[in-house]
């Protein structure tokens, strides 16, 4: 397995990404990582140079650049090299922290949509409350803010074969969200998307989810429009970090009683905020191009690195790209006779 990194993504670039390499490193010998990027920057801190090959560039995108501009004039970007190794063959996969918006230009104009595929989207794999071994996948989160009908029931199908294929999710059971349960409910878009996925064969769909309920585990994969599921997302990140300072508030901020009893729920804070650190799943994946494109924060820290690694690696050892270019090969052949 090769995996093309833009090393000089993100805000705490090139550290964050080349200590959390280095931590994949000593599990994953079957990776090869090839890190775009400057070549003194990046070796100072590699502890080991196992499988590892540096392409130096001294250009990047900055997180204020234009996404398209960037990608079609900045030829020798760490970012647009490594998307351009996926497109060549020279790797598998390709990882950044950096501008969301020009890496999802890179994998759609430089690495492809998969054929059938209208509008590839951005997948998340998120935790579910009250089971720490349960996850549930959520797409579109903002690759798409204008979305139709039939981009979300594609969005189903794709994010059937994540969870399926990945995950190792039997079944999986797919939900669209909506602002009521009701097949009725919701605007003209998210109406026309549910007679849509009620008639996929290809999936378990289930009927419409309530936001309320994302974090119960009602669903395997919920599917909705990039603008919505964006909004959901910084929602569940910005609740869970404001829960987190109520805690520590009410603890700092009530007395010695309080912080002894601070004291003694310290393991159980530490594992709540486990379950709620999503990126411990991964990172965003730009699911339905031709390769695996995945996504970190900006601001991502070593460990976040290593866990999206690890995804990729699993999206890889799955071979979940090679059945979806089957499947709707399959699909569009179909469609083709039918005519």
């Amino acid at each position: 397995m090769k995996i093309a990194v833009d090393a000089m993504g993100g805000d705490n670039a090139p550290q964050a990404i080349v200590e959390g390499i280095m931590m994949a490193v000593k599990e994953y010998q079957d990776i090869e990582f090839i890190l775009y990027g400057k070549e003194e920057a990046i070796r100072k801190y590699l502890t080991d140079e196992t499988n590892i090959t540096i392409v130096h560039t001294d250009e990047k995108i900055m997180s204020e650049d234009d996404p398209v501009r960037a990608v079609r004039r900045k030829k020798n970007a760490s970012m647009v090299l490594a998307a351009q190794a996926v497109k060549d063959k020279k790797a598998d996969a390709l990882f950044s922290a950096g501008n969301t918006g020009a890496l999802l230009t890179a994998g759609l104009l430089i690495i492809g949509r998969i054929k059938g595929i209208d509008r590839p989207g951005l997948l998340v794999t998120l935790p579910v409350i009250g089971n720490e071994n349960e996850t549930f996948n959520l797409m579109d989160v903002g690759a798409n803010a204008d979305t139709k009908p039939e981009n979300i029931n594609q969005y189903a199908t794709l994010g059937s074969y994540y969870a399926q294929f990945v995950r190792g999710v039997k079944n999986p059971k797919v939900g669209l969200l909506n602002n009521g349960t009701e097949e009725n409910k919701g605007n003209d878009v998210t109406k026309r998307a549910y007679q849509l996925l009620a008639n996929n064969t290809d999936i378990n769909f289930v009927g419409n989810v309530e936001a309320r309920e994302l974090l119960s585990g009602i669903a395997d994969v919920v599917v909705t429009d990039g603008y919505t599921g964006n909004a959901v997302l910084k929602t569940i990140e910005g609740t869970a970090l404001s829960m987190m300072k109520l805690i520590k508030n009410a603890v700092y901020e009530n007395g010695v009683k309080a912080k002894l009893g601070g004291l003694l729920l310290k393991d159980s804070f530490s594992s709540m905020k486990d379950v709620l650190d999503y990126s411990k799943h991964g990172g965003a994946v730009l699911f339905g191009v031709k390769a695996p494109v995945i996504k970190t924060h900006g601001s991502t820290e070593k460990e976040a690195v290593y866990y999206t690694i690890r995804q990729i690696h699993e999206m890889l050892d799955s071979h979940v790209i090679d059945d979806l270019v089957h499947h709707f090969e399959e699909k569009e052949a179909s469609a083709i006779l039918k005519k």
